[in-house]
């Protein structure tokens, strides 16, 4: 293949590894403040992405402004945040983090199963909320 070519299939292919990341971002978020709302604490937008802030006249084409959310609890301390890479990164990742620990985990999206949590296992809804709980008890100890 040219070099031309192939140039223009790995930005494609990027193009649409990149809309699908963003996508399961959403979800990812939807499924944050399901929890939220289901264990009666906080979901809270941390940051936008600096592409939506500084947009001036161009359109935004991201599925959503938010960059990074967090679950805290009803005092309003985070005990899980999550973040997306920005655009211009070049490998793409959500994170996880547990403030206050040593614990985090990445998130990439590969094709066909979707969001794998360092690799290995698939993001669902089940494993977030179980990350969250176990993030939640880690915090009611701290305090």
């Amino acid at each position: 293949m040219p070099a031309g070519q192939l140039s223009y299939a790995l930005n494609v292919n990027n193009y649409h590894h990149d809309e699908r990341l963003y996508q399961a971002w959403v979800q990812v978020l939807d499924w944050m403040r399901q929890y939220a709302q289901e264990k009666n604490c906080r979901f809270e937008k941390e940051s936008d992405f600096p592409d939506f802030i500084y947009r001036m006249e161009r359109p935004y084409e991201l599925p959503t402004t938010i960059m990074a959310a967090s679950l805290s609890d009803h005092r309003g301390e985070p005990f899980l945040t999550a973040e997306v890479s920005p655009r211009h990164a070049d490998l793409k990742r959500i994170g996880f983090r547990v403030p206050g620990a040593q614990i985090h985990w990445h998130a990439h999206y590969h094709q066909p199963q979707g969001l794998l949590l360092d690799g290995k296992l698939a993001l669902s809804k089940e494993k977030l909320f179980q990350m969250a709980d176990r993030a939640s008890q880690a915090l009611a100890v701290k305090a």
